[in-house]
């Protein structure tokens, strides 16, 4: 375990080696985050794998093309363009069989994935052989090499993730259009096309520079998981860039302390892990359908189903009559449901002061009950009466039809309804009049 010597020293960035990783991968985290959330909309979530593959045959490339011309084949600097170049290729790869075939994302994808990673893994080998020049440590970028970063690398992605903060300020509107309506922009005259191909081209650059930290493998992590977290935070675009750009950058953080003070552990991997553990937090309980608030929501609308069931049940067992009374075996009798569901019911809405229990077992509902069960009869039956009338559902099958809509009806609609069917009374059940309304 590291001492407390240790982690304020990690913490408070005195070492030189921590304090370039700290910096570089917190840089990349933000500018992945804000890349990547565009990407995310955009249901193109596998294309930052497929560029990334698509960068090992730049990197073997611009070796070979160093090693030939006599220089050193590790210059960084060289290797990043040949990635930058296949990068993209592979982008041009998949916009040109996206808009020149039928083919899908998915497939083009797939297609430039494949190709481009089996040529740079048959590249790869024939740089290996070369019988000047040594490759060796040019299979780091598959998995990434933090430790060896030095200041230039995190003054790159410092560069780079203010570039990508400028232009995103800068194409925010434009590419939010892209992300929710692409064709309503072409015909507005908008260029799409080559709104799409900036957005490949900063998708690009990320992934070059995140090939010094997590490798080409794990780069689509960098890019997708942060906007993935923020998405179940926020359903605004600004504020879920802002949260993007925050957990890819706490997250570069974490995962270079974490990498700082455990000996051994690589640091593309634990940031990779400490994504991920943002994203299962955000998918528990973010407040924007996350699990929890997505079982509580369920949850609610259950029990807000039961009651508005039981108010009708109680209600057409009632009408007619002078006193609002009924027993637990009419409404048994009428909605053919199970006893004791009936009384369980019927005990919760008491609680809610709907219905009451009198002295000879009968039930009784309340001013305020009453009030309620109209108006939720009232919904049902003016649902009911438009699907008769304007859906042409037949009325012995209206009902299952109604039942499925009516809890969710607003007053808007229900205003809307009223003045359609010209009814501002309670209307007759179409099941007992039997005739076209």
């Amino acid at each position: 375990m590291p001492s407390l010597e240790q982690i304020v020293r990690v913490l408070s960035l005195e070492d030189y080696n921590t304090r370039v990783v700290v910096l570089g991968v917190m840089a990349l985290g933000a500018a992945s985050g804000l890349v990547g959330t565009f990407l995310l909309l955009r249901k193109r979530a596998l294309t930052a794998d497929a560029l990334s593959h698509a960068t090992l045959p730049g990197i073997a490339v611009a070796f070979m093309i160093m090693v030939a011309f006599g220089y050193d084949g590790k210059s960084l600097l060289g290797l990043l363009i040949g990635a930058f170049v296949f990068g993209c290729i592979g982008v041009l790869a998949i916009l040109g069989i996206r808009h020149t075939t039928r083919l899908k994302d998915d497939a083009a994808i797939g297609i430039v994935l494949s190709v481009l990673f089996g040529l740079g893994l048959c590249l790869l080998r024939i740089a290996t052989e070369l019988p000047s020049g040594s490759a060796a440590g040019l299979s780091g970028f598959i998995f990434g090499k933090a430790s060896s970063m030095v200041a230039s690398d995190a003054t790159t992605m410092g560069v780079v993730a203010v570039s990508i903060a400028l232009v995103t300020t800068f194409l925010h509107k434009e590419w939010t259009l892209l992300c929710f309506d692409e064709k309503f922009g072409s015909v507005q005259g908008w260029p799409v096309l080559r709104l799409d191909i900036l957005l490949m081209v900063m998708v690009a650059i990320v992934t070059v520079v995140a090939l010094q930290s997590v490798g080409l493998v794990l780069a689509v992590a960098m890019l997708i998981i942060p906007a993935a977290s923020a998405r179940y935070w926020t359903t605004k675009i600004t504020p879920m860039l802002i949260a993007a750009a925050s957990i890819g950058c706490l997250s570069g953080w974490l995962g270079a302390v974490v990498s700082a003070l455990v000996p051994r552990m690589p640091t593309g991997p634990i940031i990779v892990l400490i994504c991920g553990l943002w994203f299962i937090i955000s998918f528990i309980a973010g407040p924007k359908d996350g699990l929890i608030i997505r079982q509580w929501t369920r949850l609610y609308l259950n029990r807000r189903i039961a009651k508005q069931h039981i108010l009708r049940a109680m209600w057409e067992v009632c009408e007619g009559n002078a006193v609002p009374e009924f027993t637990v075996d009419s409404i048994v009798y009428v909605r053919s449901w199970n006893k004791r569901t009936v009384i369980r019911l019927l005990k919760k809405v008491s609680k809610l002061n709907y219905v009451t229990q009198l002295p000879s077992g009968k039930w009784l509902l309340t001013e305020f009950g009453f009030a309620e069960a109209a108006r939720v009869v009232r919904n049902h039956r003016l649902w009911e009466m438009y699907l008769i009338t304007y859906a042409d559902i037949a009325p012995t099958h209206v009902d299952r039809d109604a039942d499925m809509i009516e809890h969710v009806l607003g007053r808007d609609l229900v205003a809307k309804l009223e003045l359609l069917l010209d009814a501002t009374k309670i209307p007759q059940s179409p099941h007992k009049i039997g005739v076209t309304l």
